[in-house]
């Protein structure tokens, strides 16, 4: 009776070497941030913030509340590498923008990551196959919820097609947490150092 199947045998080795993943890559992440002085936390703030960006919507994007996107604007703009402005559509909406500072900054950061990244070791199919299964896991997990979106079919530089999905909802995701969200509280900081 103790005995699992091969497939669910198969989905646990999946399921131990997805955590590995994850964890290797969220460490990478936070030697990047050290190495560039900036808290990790806005190194996808960087990542995304292409171009003006209403801050509300960088909130939806990383999936975090107001208080949270106001503190890495801070943040940013404390450091020179962003800067608030007004929306030329709508002066109450507030955009955040990159300074050049922050652009240099933002491409340093990316190809730190690019060159640490452990699909450097496959070959360009097999990169091609990864990034295959990838979208085709998270297409299926986003068709599985509830929420409406859209599909943008495009094409990779390679020619290979995929399709981008656009949440049609405009709302603003349910927050977590609530007063102090997005902190880090003395009690998880001194329970890091001593366990």
């Amino acid at each position: 009776m103790g005995t699992r199947s091969r497939v669910d045998q198969l989905d646990s080795e999946i399921l131990d070497a997805m955590g590995e993943l994850i964890t290797s890559l969220v460490a990478r992440g936070e030697q990047i941030a050290q190495r560039f002085g900036v808290p990790a936390f806005c190194l996808k703030a960087l990542h995304v913030l292409d171009s003006s960006m209403a801050m509300r919507d960088l909130g939806r994007y990383l999936h975090c509340d107001p208080s949270f996107v106001t503190a890495i604007a801070d943040l940013l703009e404390k450091r020179g590498l962003a800067t608030r402005e007004a929306s030329t559509a709508d002066r109450r909406i507030k955009n955040l923008v990159l300074t050049p500072e922050g652009v240099g900054l933002r491409r340093k950061v990316e190809r730190e990551f690019m060159a640490r990244m452990p699909w450097r070791v496959l070959d360009e199919d097999e990169r091609t196959c990864l990034l295959s299964l990838i979208r085709k896991m998270t297409l299926a997990e986003s068709a599985a919820t509830p929420t409406t979106a859209s599909s943008t079919p495009s094409t990779t530089a390679s020619g290979t097609p995929t399709t981008t999905r656009t949440p049609k909802s405009t709302t603003t995701p349910p927050t977590t947490g609530g007063e102090g969200a997005g902190e880090v509280s003395e009690t998880l900081i001194t329970g890091q150092r001593t366990g």
